[in-house]
């Protein structure tokens, strides 16, 4: 190969590899290009996503602030123009009462006057509506008598800067003063209840009322224990009871009564049979057995049952005298109006606790 073949190669060699530079660069800002508006489309689609997020938490809080906004309409949909008329009558009774504070003491002094004229009856007004919403169980007749004694003092201040005008001028000047306050009490604080909520209210203070009338007579009744250390306590008997004046009256629950009533008719049985009595470690006399025949019973025993001991007879005029000491002494929770509490207490036949109950009832029949 000549000199110029030779020649000819390399420029042809260097042109390829120029050539495929050249085609690598532009591959290489293809590429970039490619990767560039990718990036752009991406960012692009972020943002839009982004943005889309936004307005959708916008529009969400919007609705919330709307719905919360509609219930505190919806709640306050009474309170709100009674406020709105409390300030129309502010906005008047204020500036007036200033004025006349300022032409009384004539000077500044006295410009501060509607805060005895309207701020009073206002604070106890707040008071009175704050008491009932928070503590419903307390009392605020203190703060309506508040209310309405410097509802007074507004409406006579006010009366009196406008006699100077006529009484015309007087009359609308403390009507002005005081009708927002009267608003605002009659619907706002003392909002009217609905008949179930009237009786519902009665029933509870009654209830209060004898939960504390049966706590203070079970506190009279109670037994002081002392310990060794010299600390007292009181110890209470539970049990159901019922209010007898001042005192408690037991009462007999059901199944006890049944069970009493049974054991009264045994008794009266034993008793209505003319057994002898015995005494104490002495022999035993024949006595009537009362048996229960039912069918399907075991057989009964060859074994003679011992009869029961006879109870100790007491006269009338001793549970006359047990029956008076009992109602005179105020730790026997007995009831005189009830035969069974009678017959409980005194631990006597039916017969005589009916009859101690009607001798009490009507002292004339002794």
């Amino acid at each position: 190969m000549s000199w110029a073949d030779e020649r000819r190669a390399t420029r042809a060699a260097e042109a390829e590899i120029q050539r495929q530079d050249a085609n690598a660069a532009l591959d290489r800002k293809l590429r970039a290009q490619s990767m560039a508006a990718e990036q752009r489309r991406t960012d692009t689609m972020a943002a839009a996503k982004l943005a889309d997020q936004q307005r959708k938490a916008r529009q969400a809080r919007r609705a919330a602030t709307l719905v919360r906004l509609a219930g505190w309409l919806s709640a306050n949909r009474v309170r709100l123009p009674i406020y709105l008329l409390a300030l129309v009558s502010a906005g008047m009774a204020v500036p007036a009462m200033a004025g006349y504070g300022v032409g009384v003491y004539g000077n500044a002094t006295g410009a501060p006057l509607p805060a005895l004229s309207e701020l009073g009856m206002w604070a106890f007004a707040f008071a009175v509506e704050v008491t009932r919403h928070r503590h419903p169980q307390r009392p605020v007749w203190a703060l309506q008598v508040g209310v309405w004694v410097f509802a007074g003092v507004g409406f006579a201040l006010n009366v009196l800067h406008g006699l100077g005008r006529g009484w015309d001028a007087a009359v609308v000047m403390g009507i002005v003063s005081v009708a927002g306050v009267i608003a605002h009490q009659l619907a706002v604080a003392s909002p009217p209840r609905s008949a179930a909520e009237r009786a519902a209210a009665r029933i509870e203070r009654k209830t209060l009322r004898k939960v504390a009338k049966v706590r203070a007579a079970a506190v009279r009744t109670a037994v002081a224990e002392i310990d060794a250390e010299g600390r007292a306590r009181l110890v209470f008997t539970p049990g159901r009871y019922t209010l007898d004046g001042r005192r408690l009256a037991a009462v007999v629950h059901p199944d006890q009564h049944v069970a009493n009533v049974i054991d009264d008719e045994i008794a009266a049985f034993f008793a209505g049979q003319d057994q002898p009595g015995r005494v104490d470690d002495g022999p035993i006399v024949d006595a009537p057995i009362l048996t229960l025949d039912r069918p399907g019973d075991q057989p009964k025993s060859t074994r003679k049952p011992r009869p029961p001991r006879a109870p100790k007879t007491r006269s009338i005029e001793d549970l006359r005298a047990a029956f008076a000491a009992a109602i005179d002494n105020p730790d026997v929770a007995i009831n005189p109006k009830s035969a069974e509490s009678i017959r409980k207490t005194l631990h006597c036949a039916p017969k005589y606790a009916r009859q101690l109950r009607d001798e009490h009832a009507n002292p004339n029949r002794k």
